[in-house]
């Protein structure tokens, strides 16, 4: 078997130094606590803790989450209208076990008062921890250090714990330390802005409440959404002999107090172990579920905190093997590619059929709804990078079929409609045009589902989930759509994921992952008789899936050389950019729809995603020309347009644009470049990035049955290395100037993968690397421009 190199060891010494696995901030950042906090949320997919100071104060939005929880509210309407939704799903948070607040002389620390001497936080990527150290002088003159250390364990799915220090600097000072763990936390009230959350006002009612000893649990339910969160919580307390503790709790409070009197060279040392669980009120008792939490939580502190850091870092050392990307020549974006590949592995997991949400665990934006986004830029990096996590956000979905289907008949059409925005399974968006009408989110999730079985060949998620989710969602589409005159397969009144077109006839990209969605289905369906049988599908209906998918009709426009976004979309009045100031934008905020929606301007990515997702739909000129046109009525007021743009401009041989393109996607959050970073980190994103790293500059295709590479490095790049699983196998791509090198460093010599590069066919063993020389990239004329003021911020002539 053969070992990696020392480059493909990214928990190797040389790592310890380097600055690129560390998000440091060394001020208070009083003006922006709510990115700070969301930059340093920590998760596993189940729990969420938002970096917010130990204290809790200053704070820009406290979070604890835990996966799927959520309250529902009542959506009004100035006139009721057929169908549309009644209620919302919002995130809400549970029980905040991460507040230890400290008194130093009656006095509370606060980095607003006092002097603030020093003042560091890490989250440091390799070890999964959020670390913060900080002097502090009291108004009166004490001085303190204050150290801590934060995980949200990634192997333990219930455990988070935090270990506190303080140690006086100068003179003996008496300490008050209080530990809590906190229900219905005062959120702040959203904004205007409709990307904001709503946020109920005590949204959880106790059912039980105690303390004992070090130890502590409260269990409270919602009223509507019917669900049930137990948070318990264990400390471990090392100190001098003069310190002393009480207890105390009451419905939404637990708080244990440590006082005590401390001496230079004195120290206390706090641990707090917690673990989070929520059910359906109706699945277990509350005092079930307070022991099933007590019970993780003791079993934590038993291990010790040594332990969950030991056992934090083995998990991180096998995900960061797959997931590292190493791009040398540009510190601050491998950097940023390190900081969006960490959030990514800590979405999910792959032990509880839960899916990501559009700010997974680290915020309460778009009111914690999963989205599209999931589907069409997360999960296909997640299905190459841990494909079990993906599998189980795909199990989600078909957990829901039930609902899907029962949207379905309410809206007339036949299989399943899937939510555009959810969290328990049900529609929440009360905006019908972009809501219910955006039906490619259903084509999304088939096509996430197809990558999945291509990477993995899973036999059995097809056999359990699979076939079913391609087969409803392929009835869906032969049901709503309808034949013209001249035999085409048209799909009419539909949103694509451009949001600035709503209500569009024939949209190019619902269009073709339609066509892909039901050729899928029937591929599917025809390699399977007997599961498609059970799901009552025969020959005739296979056979119309196909006659529909062979004749989806697809908007071109032949006058101007290019496809149309939707049906007339190039034939509509262009956007008077020259008369839109900087100001304006986003322009949803500055404009009304009515405008948008008649005018040829792009929120978002739409055709160029289509042209990312279902490459062998269009010639190499189609897409050349299509990029050109729609780069510039392209605004980007949305952080989804950056990746597709990207990968598109890499591949037609716009360099320099597509690394500036790769640079805003990565920047997204720690530049917070749309000012929306507060709310939550944007996944999609961030996974983006890697999308514009592996298919842009790695030139990765998946639509066929074997991976195709035409890799091209733009110049800022001196060296691109990634990873990625297929067919049980971790593939490996060392990518420079010169050539491709392509190996399986983990497999035997009688492994097997075969790719293609550049148009050549390559078997690629456990024996030996192959390498392949990079190709001259063709010269593709001046680059294509951007609405006026909209082009990404240059980094590629840096």
């Amino acid at each position: 078997m053969q070992t990696g190199s020392a480059t493909d060891q990214p928990q190797s010494t040389a790592a310890a130094d380097d600055e690129t696995w560390r998000i440091r901030r060394t001020e208070a950042d009083l003006d922006r606590l709510g990115e700070t906090e969301s930059i340093f949320a920590l998760g596993n997919g189940w729990i969420g803790w938002r970096g917010v100071l130990d204290e809790g104060a200053p704070c820009g939005m406290p979070g604890s989450y835990v996966s799927g929880f959520h309250e529902r509210r009542e959506l009004s309407y100035p006139e009721e209208g057929y169908a549309f939704p009644s209620a919302s799903d919002t995130v809400i948070s549970a029980p905040n076990a991460a507040l230890i607040r400290l008194w130093v002389d009656d006095e509370p620390l606060d980095l607003r008062t006092g002097t603030l001497r020093s003042h560091e936080r890490v989250l440091d990527l390799r070890t999964g921890v959020l670390r913060r150290e900080t002097e502090w002088i009291s108004p009166a003159g004490r001085g303190v250090r204050i150290r801590s250390t934060r995980l949200v364990s990634l192997p333990r799915r219930p455990v988070a714990a935090v270990r506190y220090e303080v140690e006086p600097l100068d003179t003996a000072v008496e300490l008050r330390v209080c530990s809590d763990l906190l229900a219905n936390e005062k959120v702040p009230e959203r904004s205007d802005d409709p990307r904001a959350a709503s946020v109920p006002t005590d949204p959880l009612t106790a059912e039980t409440y105690r303390a004992s000893g070090l130890d502590g649990v409260l269990v409270h339910r919602t009223e509507r959404s019917g669900q049930r969160v137990a948070v318990a919580v264990s400390h471990l307390l090392e100190g001098p002999g003069t310190v002393s503790t009480t207890g105390d709790c009451t419905a939404d409070r637990v708080r244990l107090t440590v006082t005590g009197r401390l001496r230079p060279g004195e120290r206390l040392r706090l641990t707090k172990f917690a673990a989070y669980e929520w059910a359906a009120v109706d699945a277990t008792s509350a005092d079930e579920l307070a022991a099933l939490v007590a019970a993780e939580a003791d079993a934590a502190r038993a291990d010790g905190f040594d332990a969950l850091l030991t056992d934090q870092r083995a998990a991180l050392d096998a995900a960061w093997q797959v997931a590292d990307v190493q791009l040398d020549g540009d510190p601050e974006l491998q950097q940023a590619v390190r900081f969006a590949m960490f959030h990514l592995i800590q979405a999910g997991r792959p032990d509880s059929d839960r899916t990501i949400s559009a700010k997974g665990l680290t915020g309460n934006g778009y009111d914690g709804h999963v989205l599209w986004d999931t589907e069409s830029y997360v999960l296909p990096v997640l299905t190459y990078l841990a494909p079990a996590v993906a599998r189980s956000a795909l199990r989600w979905r078909h957990a829901h079929l039930p609902e899907a289907r029962e949207r379905a008949a309410e809206l007339r059409l036949t299989g399943a409609t899937f939510p555009w925005r959810t969290i328990g399974g049900r529609e929440s968006s009360g905006y019908w045009p972009a809501g219910t009408a955006a039906l490619h989110v259903n084509a999304d999730i088939a096509d996430a589902v197809l990558r999945y079985l291509a990477a993995t060949d899973d036999q059995r998620f097809l056999a359990e989930a699979g076939l079913e989710l391609l087969v409803e969602t392929a009835r869906l589409w032969h049901g709503f759509g309808h034949w013209a005159g001249e035999g085409d397969f048209h799909l009419h009144g539909v949103t694509g994921p451009d949001e600035y077109a709503a209500l569009v006839d024939d949209n190019v990209f619902t269009n073709l992952m339609a066509k892909r969605n039901l050729r899928g289905a029937a591929d599917a369906a025809e390699a399977h008789p007997e599961l498609a049988d059970r799901l009552g599908v025969d020959r005739d209906e296979v056979a119309g899936w196909r006659a529909a998918a062979d004749a989806m009709a697809i908007p071109y426009d032949s006058e101007r050389g290019v496809h149309q976004q939707a049906a007339g979309f190039t034939e509509q009045p262009e956007w008077d950019f020259a008369n839109t100031g900087d100001d304006d934008y986003p322009l949803l905020l500055h404009f009304p729809y009515l405008e948008l929606y008649r005018k040829q301007v792009v929120k978002q990515a739409d055709l160029v995603l289509a042209m990312q997702l279902c490459p062998g739909e269009f010639t190499a000129d189609e897409k050349a020309r299509n990029l050109a046109y729609y780069q510039a009525r392209t605004v980007r007021d949305s952080s989804l347009s950056a990746a597709p743009q990207a990968v598109l401009a890499a591949e037609v041989g716009h360099l320099d644009l597509a690394y500036d393109l790769f640079a805003e996607s990565v920047l997204q959050d720690l530049a917070d470049l749309g000012d929306k970073t507060a709310d939550g980190l944007h996944l999609a994103s961030l996974a983006g990035a890697w999308l514009a790293l592996v298919q842009g500059f790695g030139g990765l295709r998946d639509d066929r049955t074997v991976l195709s590479f035409d890799p091209r490095l733009p110049r800022r790049i001196d060296r691109l290395a990634f990873s990625l699983r297929w067919r049980g196998h971790r593939l490996r791509v060392t990518l420079t100037p010169a050539e491709a090198r392509y190996e399986l460093p983990d497999a035997a010599g009688d492994a097997e993968v075969e790719l293609w590069h550049h148009g050549e066919s390559l078997r690629v063993t456990g024996t030996e690397p192959v390498t392949r020389p990079m190709p001259p990239v063709p010269d593709p004329g001046p680059e294509p421009p951007s609405p006026p003021g909209r082009r990404p911020t240059r980094r590629s002539a840096d």
